[in-house]
């Protein structure tokens, strides 16, 4: 809406009925498992998301520098943890694949 470019990636899905509501989001990262569900469903996929639409949002651009950002980010405590737990489980998972391509060539 704002022109400002972003590039979003959702993660972190317990069902399909999450991924679809983020149908057109830029990236996902889907499970092998939920992924499976997806192609074996016949109810259509329809796009939530949308650049174009997004432009007519009745919402207002919010100012942040870092300062304002920290104390709103601190000031959730939802927010604060879900943000530390997924960067936590997610170094946790290149730990693992680190380790799982090298048993793979050998190292």
């Amino acid at each position: 809406k704002f022109g400002i470019p972003t590039e979003v990636m959702g993660a972190s899905f317990r069902n399909t009925g999450q991924i679809r509501e983020l149908a057109g989001c830029d990236c996902l990262t889907i499970s092998p498992e939920l992924m499976k569900e997806l192609s074996e469903s016949t109810e259509p996929l329809e796009r939530k998301l949308d650049p174009e639409k997004a432009k007519s949002a009745k919402i207002e651009k919010l100012e942040l520098d870092e300062k304002k950002f920290r104390w709103m980010l601190n000031d959730n405590a939802m927010a604060y943890e879900k943000t530390g737990e997924g960067i936590r489980k997610f170094a946790a998972d290149v730990v693992k694949l680190e380790k799982f391509v090298a048993s793979k060539l050998g190292k």
